[in-house]
Parts: structure tokens; C-alpha cells; sequence
């Protein structure tokens, strides 16, 4: 189960990736929000914000095998 959460992957070493999947997260929620779906838009924004602190604060990928 939790590793369906785990993001701390080889995939997410560049760091436009990590910067990129938060943008679309918070990006996403502002739509949302926008749009009058505040259930959506807190869903979208709490999913950045695990993204960010994951990716920024807690990053410490695996080390790649050659």
C-alpha cells in the first residue's frame, strides 16, 4: 500500500521533473478552484504539497544501478 505513495524514485533525480509534477498539482488545484470544485481543488493541493515536501524538504532517491 504505501508504496504506491512513494515517490522517492531514480525518475524524480532531475529536479524540473519534481518541479514540474508540483506546478501541475498546485496549477490543477487553482483550476479547480476556479471552477467551483473546492473538493477537487483541496484534493489537487494537498497532493502538491506532499509532492513538494517529498521532492524538496525529504528527497533522497535511491541510488541508480548501472
Amino acid at each position: 500500500m504505501f508504496k504506491m505513495f512513494d515517490v522517492q524514485s531514480v525518475f524524480f533525480i532531475p529536479v524540473w521533473r519534481r518541479v514540474a509534477l508540483v506546478a501541475a498539482c498546485w496549477i490543477w488545484a487553482a483550476f479547480e478552484w476556479w471552477n467551483g470544485g473546492p473538493g477537487w481543488a483541496i484534493l489537487f493541493a494537498a497532493i502538491g504539497a506532499y509532492c513538494a515536501h517529498q521532492f524538496f524538504i525529504a528527497f533522497d532517491p535511491p541510488e541508480e544501478d548501472d
